[in-house]
């Protein structure tokens, strides 16, 4: 795999600018964009960046992290709260991703989103509105895991970390058993289409555009 330094500010440009040039390939009226990878690497902040850069270009964003998908406590510490097999297939409600943020993005769909389902400090449904996101807007999905489920995503960008780094910047060590499976079976490195090393957040290297 080859690597060409960047910054985050290009890196964003060039992504936003990429996608003001496509098409969506269900041939319906929206984006749907993957940001994949560990908390550590921090996707969501990408995804900010990319909101900002594709606002400028007039395109209506939507961002909706897997964080506000997960499921409830009794479901996620079904087998203890620190359980790396239950983090990786159990704690994210795919589900309610299909449901509620996908569905509604099929051509012919309503385009009306729910940005977000479930509070994990409260164990509560969050009663989030909708969001209705405009014809040629764009749907910036950012989380762990997002591949290998068959989500319709039109781009997909997987923030790498090296073992050493993500290990180094994860509290949550018990964790770390779940993104070496992650590693194994989905293989994201190959599966995305653009593949971002985050190891040193001030210095980011990319694979470069599809």
């Amino acid at each position: 795999m080859r690597l060409e330094p960047i910054t985050w500010e290009r890196l964003t440009d060039a992504l936003a600018g990429h996608l003001d040039g496509l098409r969506p390939a269900d041939g319906g009226r929206w984006l749907k964009v993957a940001v994949d990878g560990a908390p550590a690497a921090r996707p969501g902040d990408l995804v900010e960046g990319m909101a900002r850069e594709l606002r400028l270009r007039g395109r209506d964003v939507i961002g909706v992290g897997t964080s506000g998908f997960l499921r409830p406590a009794s479901l996620r510490f079904e087998y203890g709260r620190q359980d790396p097999d239950a983090y990786y297939g159990g704690w994210f409600d795919t589900g309610a991703l299909w449901r509620e943020v996908f569905g509604p993005l099929e051509p012919g769909g309503s385009g009306r989103v729910l940005p977000d389902l479930w509070d994990p400090a409260t164990d509560r449904a969050t009663r989030s509105p909708y969001r209705e996101l405009a014809p040629g807007g764009v749907l910036l999905l950012h989380g762990p895991f997002l591949l290998g489920h068959w989500f319709p995503f039109d781009l997909t960008v997987h923030l790498r970390l090296s073992r050493a780094a993500l290990a180094r910047r994860t509290p949550e060590r018990w964790t770390l058993p779940a993104f070496e499976r992650y590693e194994e079976e989905v293989a994201p490195v190959d599966a995305a289409d653009v593949v971002v090393r985050a190891d040193d957040p001030r210095h980011p290297a990319w694979t470069g555009l599809p």
